[in-house]
């Protein structure tokens, strides 16, 4: 299993923006082929944060996402509206 968690620090006031973006991300997202899960979430206590934590059946379903029509095409809207991005890409030990 894969583990993703894509933290955005997105420009004062745009947090709303990205999470309408995501609207269809999630929808489209959690009906592809080794899509375990795919969740949107915000910081508690910074509303400017959001972060996607997504499992993966393996690495070559995280590569068909990121070769998605909707991943190519909303990420890079998503993306204009941010301060910083972290990824990091995990594999499951135990």
């Amino acid at each position: 299993m894969i583990k993703v968690v894509a933290k955005g620090v997105y420009l004062e006031g745009k947090a709303d923006e990205a999470i309408a973006l995501y609207d269809e991300m999630v929808k489209e997202t959690r009906n592809e082929q080794g899509c375990i899960a795919y969740n949107l979430f915000r910081d508690k206590d910074n509303k400017d944060i959001l972060t996607m934590i997504e499992e993966w059946e393996s690495v070559e379903t995280l590569e068909a996402h990121k070769n998605s029509e909707h991943f190519t095409r909303i990420i890079p809207m998503i993306a204009r509206l941010r301060k910083s991005a972290e990824l990091n890409v995990y594999e499951l030990i135990y």
